[in-house]
């Protein structure tokens, strides 16, 4: 089965934007895929 759905990471965790049709406990595997501007490369200076 495959589903896409968004989350916001938040303090360390995924929060879903909808419940999903899974059964408590089950197993899966997380591709994460950000849909933000890429970070751009900064030199400590710049931080």
């Amino acid at each position: 089965m495959t589903i896409t759905i968004e989350a916001v990471y938040e303090q360390g965790v995924l929060r879903l934007s909808q419940p999903i049709p899974l059964a408590e406990g089950t197993r899966v595997e997380v591709t994460v895929i950000s849909t933000e501007a890429k970070p751009q490369n900064k030199t400590p200076r710049d931080i």
